[in-house]
């Protein structure tokens, strides 16, 4: 019972100490890398960034193709942004040496010297739906309407710790840096006297600087838009603003220079609200060896140390998931196990027998964390729904053997007589129905290539429980039964009743 007792301890301390995590980061053969070129950057500028990435991607042998996009990026859109899309080899032709995440770790490294933009590449989510890329999604948050500058200031503090970090890599800013803006200073009283209103001037500026419909027309069958815009020679410095001429009340033709002004000043391109409040946008990865829920945890410290009163955080996106994933595991594991235990109580009739067979269940779990542990996974989603088929296998083994125990008291012996006999009696069973198992689970401990991680994560937890509640369960299960026979259950439990077929012949359950 000590032994039992020690065990039962060191598995809820190690299953404390095992770092959380989602879903693992699996190779889908593809990767984005992001570019920006610093604000205001011209469209040259950008191409020449892309260029080089570009080149980089095609000079490896693992990489199939490659698709460079101008002017969109999934944190922004402007002639100083841009994407590379690659496509990877089958991972048969490719090889573990050559694997996203290591490619992945290879152009980080490089493109961390690239002149004249910046370049990140992630890896896509292992569910497209939950964001653009693997890795945390951090919004900081203006709460208090401290402005926007707080708020920028908090983001690079933010930045600059998580740069040293060792549990972090690639942490970066979303979003794009304050640019370029002219502004137009309209005098409205003035443009009122001139006999102009601001629905003329409102729409001169649109059409000239975006689009406006004028109507319809029919070519070949189709139909087809007709959109006014100036031409781009037309709209490109100061003074072409200035020139513009708008017909007033008394059909007069009035420049821009007779009621504005323009300036140079620099802003933000958009403007982010998360959940209501002014924002910006913080990603990141862990770092090599790191699970995902050690990453958000350390962030979380990051932020306890250096916002100030009245900034604050919300996780998005495969973060904001898994914080809300770890905070029901534990009620999701206590529910399997009370549902287990009340078929357990409805098939013998007893609210103690059920104990000798669920008690086995720690030693299951030991297995699954001591395994985890020794390959450097984490608890994740995967790993749980293991823990759950782990709850079941484990029951399985013990059934068997208070199954004979019990139809053995049913024939008059002593508990300890009982389940000597049923333990005897089930050991070959036990380790052949075992044993099949394990090795079924080989092949996913060990797989490679496509949607390997969660072949992993799920084999190696399953196959490490299976083997502990075989070997400590042989052991384990007749002293716990005989232990609750003894102090917790005087009464002679009742094996399940026997059924009438339809041929009148008696068949045990």
């Amino acid at each position: 019972l000590g032994v039992f007792l020690l065990l039962v301890g060191l598995t809820a301390i190690l299953f404390l100490r095992l770092p959380g995590g989602f879903l693992p980061t699996e190779d889908q053969g593809t990767l984005y890398t992001a570019v920006q070129a610093p604000p205001g950057a011209t469209r040259e500028r950008t191409n020449e960034a892309l260029d080089q990435i570009e080149d980089y991607w095609i000079d490896k042998e693992a990489v199939a193709n490659t698709i460079g996009v101008r002017g969109f990026s999934f944190f922004g859109e402007g002639q100083n942004m841009g994407m590379v899309f690659t496509s990877l080899k089958p991972w048969e032709e490719r090889g573990a040496d050559s694997s996203a995440e290591a490619l992945l770790g290879e152009a980080m490294g490089r493109f961390s010297q690239l002149d004249g933009a910046m370049a990140f590449t992630v890896n896509p989510p292992a569910i497209q739906q939950l964001g653009n890329a693997s890795g945390f999604t951090f919004k900081l948050q203006d709460r208090s309407g401290l402005g926007r500058e707080a708020l920028l200031e908090a983001q690079g503090q933010l930045l600059g710790a998580a740069s040293q970090s060792s549990l972090l890599t690639g942490v970066r800013p979303e979003g794009q840096e304050d640019a370029p803006q002219l502004r137009v200073d309209i005098d409205r009283v003035r443009a009122r006297a001139l006999g102009l209103s601001m629905d003329d001037i409102n729409q001169a500026l649109s059409i000239t600087f975006g689009s406006a419909y004028a109507n319809d027309f029919t070519r070949e069958g189709r139909v087809k838009q007709v959109l006014v815009q100036a031409r781009a020679e037309d709209r490109v410095t100061p003074e072409d603003i200035m020139s513009l001429r708008l017909p007033n009340a008394g059909g007069d033709l009035v420049p821009f220079s007779a009621f504005a002004e323009t300036e140079w000043t620099a802003g933000p391109p958009q403007l982010q609200r998360y959940n209501g409040y002014p924002s910006v946008t913080i990603s990141g990865m862990a770092a090599p060896g790191v699970s995902s829920g050690e990453a958000l945890l350390e962030m979380e410290r990051l932020a306890a140390e250096i916002l100030p009163q009245g900034l604050d955080y919300e996780w998005s996106g495969i973060s904001f998931e898994e914080k809300q994933a770890g905070n029901q595991i534990a009620l999701l594991l206590g529910l399997s196990v009370i549902v287990v235990f009340l078929l357990l109580a409805a098939l013998y009739e007893s609210w103690t027998v059920p104990l000798s067979v669920l008690l086995i269940v720690p030693l299951g779990v030991l297995g699954a964390v001591l395994f985890s542990m020794f390959r450097g996974l984490s608890a994740d989603v995967y790993f749980n729904v293991g823990l759950i088929t782990i709850i079941g296998l484990a029951a399985k083994n013990a059934i068997l053997i208070v199954e004979f125990a019990v139809e053995a008291e049913e024939g008059g012996k002593s508990p300890l007589a009982a389940v000597k006999e049923a333990a005897s009696l089930r050991l070959r069973p036990i380790i052949m129905t075992s044993l099949a198992f394990i090795l079924g689970m080989v092949p996913l401990a060990t797989a490679s290539g496509a949607s390997a991680a969660s072949q992993i994560a799920v084999g190696t937890g399953v196959m490490g429980g299976m083997v502990f509640a075989t070997v400590l369960g042989i052991f384990f299960v007749p002293v716990l039964y005989l232990l609750v026979r003894r102090y917790l259950s005087r009464k002679q439990p009742e094996a399940p009743a026997p059924t009438q077929s339809s041929a009148g012949a008696v068949r045990e359950v």
